[in-house]
């Protein structure tokens, strides 16, 4: 999908947990594009006051408000020619999101305190963790603006549903914590790579790099052993194991076997799906955000590969 969505001027939501490497898959569509020789421009929407969210977007006249003392250029300016990443665009403020579509649509920004529209060139691209369609059904997220971004979805799924790929990262990210840290290169043994395999990855890939670049300062030696995994503990809800949750004590009422029934169907369905996401979501008539949501709720987590 990246392939083919990245030589256009489309606009792609890209969509997935924190840590699965959204920020990656934006970078690697805007190095396959047209526009690779003009700026990326990233915005970290979680990260902005909800004060100065228009003034970073769009910029703000000399004068506009206290402290203005020169005018200044927005994220879309700096852009303009390149690509615009929102990070967390769900994180936008509902008053902006008018002004967010209009630019989109027009190719057109206006400054705060600014006399008139500046025409503008900027491919957008965006990423989110949430569901903004439960985000639009709730009335915080404009279901124009939704529908506007999602020209070309694209899901990064969570490590723990790619465990395939977890050996190569993990090479991947010993060798660069080792030249990183000016430490002898190690490597990791079978057992120690087996392990990782089994571990879920709550974190994604943020926890993966970071637990090697840990193992790589620490490990005195040259190969990496299993012991030296013993810190990787999956938090609560989020474990390894798949034991399903005791019958519901005698007295636990209807919601108690509500709750039992509800996990009893969804561990069938993906056991019957091999435990894809997708297929089982399906399935189930769920959003694949809100299948992760139940089964951390639930408690129910993937079993061990031997």
């Amino acid at each position: 999908t990246i392939g083919k969505v990245a030589p256009t001027d489309a606009t792609v939501l890209i969509l997935g947990e924190n840590g699965s490497g959204k920020e990656i898959v934006a970078r690697a569509i805007h190095a396959a594009s047209g526009r690779r020789q003009r700026p990326l421009v990233t915005v970290n929407c979680a990260a902005l006051p909800e004060s100065l969210f228009e003034s970073e977007l769009f910029g703000h006249a000399r004068g506009a408000f206290t402290g203005a003392v020169e005018a200044r250029r927005g994220r879309f300016q700096s852009a303009d020619g390149g690509t615009l990443f929102l990070d967390e665009i769900g994180e936008v403020p509902p008053a902006l999101q008018p002004k967010l579509l209009r630019a989109l649509e027009n190719g057109e920004v206006e400054r705060v305190g600014g006399r008139g529209p500046e025409k503008i060139d900027v491919r957008l691209l965006a990423a989110t963790n949430r569901d903004l369609e439960a985000e639009v059904r709730s009335g915080r997220f404009r279901q124009d603006l939704y529908y506007r971004l999602l020209v070309v979805p694209v899901e990064v799924p969570p490590l723990r549903d790619r465990l395939e790929d977890v050996p190569s990262l993990a090479v991947h990210f010993i060798e660069t914590a080792c030249r990183r840290n000016h430490v002898r290169p190690k490597r990791l043994s079978a057992e120690a790579i087996g392990r990782l395999q089994r571990h879920d990855w709550p974190g994604n890939v943020r926890e993966l790099r970071n637990a090697m670049e840990r193992v790589a300062i620490l490990t005195a030696g040259d190969t990496i052993e299993s012991a030296a995994l013993d810190f990787l503990v999956t938090p609560p809800g989020a474990g390894t194991g798949t034991q399903r949750a005791a019958p519901s004590a005698p007295g636990a009422g209807l919601a108690g076997e509500m709750q039992q029934h509800e996990r009893d169907v969804i561990l069938k369905a993906l056991e019957r799906h091999r435990w894809h996401m997708t297929k089982a979501a399906k399935e189930l008539g769920l959003e694949r955000s809100h299948l992760y949501k139940r089964l951390k709720a639930l408690r129910i987590a993937r079993p061990e590969e031997n």
